[in-house]
């Protein structure tokens, strides 16, 4: 047993990288098209702005994103062993997205799968990736986030279309023999009663493409927001608490919160819920919108790139989404900042 524990790996983050689109879409773009303002936009969800992908797929965010987390880490992608692509936009339903991320990025000895639980994503993948790191049979598994969002909403829907925008961001998840870095906790949960509030109907095999799916919308996402946000603000809320609980923190011992940015009002009762000061909530819902699977990586890139996070840092990841899907994961940051 002791032998055991001395050999235990663990899983820490030891790379981030992201890409998000050039083009804006701003909420007085979304006044000519849908009848909106920018007061009301910003008062409901906390969002300015988001980008769009106007040319490409899901993989090509994804790679980018790896590209740039690979150079971050100053490694080829000779030396990948998994790719795990959290998407629910895939180029296609089939090969996954996550073998054209590999052909796209060169990394001939990996191989990948794809992983499905919408805004929790991320959060399902970065914990099947540490799984592979724990067991002592892979060194290097990459995970990514990376939805194109913009292929499956209607922009004629005035209450879904304002949410979402495209971007990708990854992680290099590597073996630490520290207990007190990398992954340290979990909690996931799903309810499948939640699949008829938020869901996309058309392309799979329960309605494959007709000219009536196509005629009906099945092929856009649906969501009824209320809905969805009555359980997300307790889900996500329950769950980080759940978090802190088991790991005996408080909220002075929690240098982050990092939740999925779905709405701002969300994000901030969560954080509230948690004890949290709002200074150590990441919020880019802002810029970015909904990404989906992408926010949570998004954020971790974009504050380890601004110098805010320092090795030991103690980060709380929660989600909510489609299914319903939700949980949250307790990390202890590894990376030094590119700021020193």
């Amino acid at each position: 047993m002791k032998n055991e524990n001395k050999t235990r790996q663990y899983a820490a983050i030891t790379a981030v990288g992201h890409y998000v689109p050039d083009k804006i879409l701003s909420n007085a773009d979304f006044e000519k098209m849908v009848d909106t303002s920018d007061e009301w936009i910003r008062e409901r969800t906390g969002i300015r702005e988001r980008r769009i992908l106007e040319n490409g797929a899901t993989s090509d965010m994804a790679a980018k994103a790896v590209e740039n987390m690979l150079k971050n880490r100053g490694i080829g992608p000779d030396e990948i062993e998994i790719i795990i692509v959290a998407t629910v936009t895939p180029d296609m339903l089939f090969p996954p997205t996550a073998c054209i991320v590999q052909e796209k990025i060169g990394a001939k000895k990996a191989w990948g799968f794809d992983v499905s639980a919408a805004c929790s994503g991320f959060v399902f993948a970065l914990v099947t990736g540490m799984q592979f790191i724990e067991s002592g049979a892979y060194k290097k598994v990459v995970v990514v986030g990376s939805d194109k969002m913009s292929s499956i909403t209607d922009y004629t829907d005035r209450n879904t279309c304002i949410l979402f925008g495209d971007a990708a961001a990854a992680v290099l998840l590597e073996p630490s023999t520290d207990p007190n870095l990398g992954i340290l906790d979990h909690r996931l949960y799903c309810d499948g009663s939640g699949e008829k509030y938020l869901h996309m109907k058309g392309g799979g095999s329960l309605n494959p493409p007709t000219h009536e799916t196509v005629d009906k919308k099945w092929h856009y996402m649906y969501q009824d927001g209320k809905a969805v946000f009555k359980v997300a603000v307790i889900g996500m809320a329950d769950v980080s608490v759940e978090i802190m609980k088991r790991n005996n923190l408080t909220s002075d011992d929690v240098d982050y919160l990092v939740p999925h940015q779905a709405n701002l009002r969300i994000v901030e009762a969560c954080g509230k819920r948690m004890g949290i000061d709002p200074s150590k909530v990441m919020i880019n819902i802002d810029r970015y919108g909904n990404t989906t699977a992408a926010t949570i990586p998004l954020c971790l890139s974009e504050w380890w790139l601004a110098g805010k996070l320092k090795p030991g840092s103690t980060l709380i990841l929660s989600s909510f989404g489609a299914g319903y899907t939700w949980g949250a994961i307790l990390v202890k940051w590894s990376i030094e900042s590119p700021k020193g």
